[in-house]
C-alpha cells in the first residue's frame, strides 16, 4: 500500500484511471440496469460501479467518499477520493447516452486530480490542479467567454424564466454537463435545484473546468469542495463575465 500523502500527481492520476477502468470492465457484463430496490433512486448499476471503483481505491490506500457507500476506509487521512460511480444512472437505465463515472481526489488545498469517463461515447477527461485538463490525453484549450445572448446553457432542474440566454439543455448528468462546458459543447451550466448535488456530482467536472479557465462556484457562496456526505451545493460554471451574470440570474430565481 502506498503512502498517499506523498503520492505524486502522475501516480495519483494513474490510480484514478485504474479505478475507472475497473468500472468500464464491470459494465461489459452488466445486463441489469434497473432499480436496486435497496433505496429510492438507486440502480443495480450504481452498486456494480461502486464496488469496482472502491476496491481499486482502497487497495491503493485512498479513503473514498462515495454517493453509494458513503465514507469508506481510513486511508492516511491526507487524500479523499470523491466518487460518483454512475452519474446519470437514470439516463443509463433508459438508455439515454449521457452518463459517466466521476472521481475527484481532494486534499487540504482543494480539488487535486480528477477523471470523468463518458461511458456511451467511450471518451475520458482528466485534470490535475495546475496541470491542465485533457480529453483522451489531448490538452484542452482555455475557454473564452461567450455573451449571455449567444450562450447555450446546460441546466439541472427547471429554469423559472429565460435570463437572456440563447438556448438551454437539461441533460441529466452534472459531471458530463460540466465537462461539456470545459470542451466547448456548452457555454455554461446552472443548477436550478438548490439542494440536488453532492460533491461527487460536480467535483470531477469542476476541476476539468477550472483547468481550462472556467469559473465554477456555488450560486449561494458556499465552498464547493466538501467531503461531508450530506452536504449539497448549487453549482454554476462559465468563463469570464458570463459566470457572474448567471449567478445573479440563479439567485434571482430563488
Amino acid at each position: 500500500m502506498w503512502f498517499t500523502a506523498a503520492m505524486d500527481d502522475a501516480t495519483l492520476l494513474t490510480v484514478l484511471h485504474e479505478a475507472v477502468d475497473a468500472v468500464v470492465a464491470a459494465f461489459r457484463t452488466q445486463h441489469d440496469w434497473g432499480l436496486s430496490g435497496e433505496r429510492d433512486g438507486q440502480y443495480t448499476s450504481d452498486l456494480v460501479a461502486d464496488e469496482a471503483a472502491v476496491e481499486v481505491l482502497q487497495r491503493h490506500g485512498i479513503q473514498v467518499l462515495s454517493e453509494e457507500s458513503g465514507l469508506v476506509g481510513g486511508g492516511d487521512g491526507a487524500l479523499v477520493a470523491v466518487l460518483d460511480p454512475l452519474d446519470g444512472s437514470t439516463n443509463a437505465s433508459r438508455p439515454l447516452p449521457w452518463f459517466a463515472t466521476s472521481l475527484c481526489v481532494v486534499d487540504d488545498d482543494g480539488a487535486r486530480a480528477a477523471v470523468v469517463h463518458d461511458h456511451p461515447a467511450g471518451v475520458r477527461y482528466d485534470a490535475v490542479r495546475g496541470g491542465g485538463a485533457r480529453l483522451d490525453g489531448v490538452l484542452l484549450p482555455e475557454r473564452e467567454t461567450v455573451d449571455l445572448s449567444d450562450a447555450i446553457v446546460g441546466v439541472n432542474g427547471l429554469p423559472p424564466c429565460n435570463p437572456g440566454w440563447a438556448q438551454y439543455r437539461a441533460l441529466g448528468a452534472a459531471a458530463l454537463d460540466l465537462c461539456a462546458v470545459a470542451d466547448g459543447r456548452l457555454d455554461a451550466y446552472v443548477d436550478y435545484d438548490r439542494e440536488a448535488h453532492g460533491g461527487w456530482d460536480y467535483l470531477g467536472g469542476m476541476l476539468v473546468c477550472q483547468e481550462v479557465g472556467v469559473t465554477v462556484g456555488d450560486a449561494f457562496g458556499r465552498d464547493l469542495v466538501t467531503t461531508v456526505h450530506d452536504d449539497r451545493r448549487t453549482p454554476v460554471a462559465a468563463a469570464g463575465p458570463l459566470f457572474e451574470q448567471l449567478v445573479a440570474a440563479r439567485q434571482a430565481a430563488s
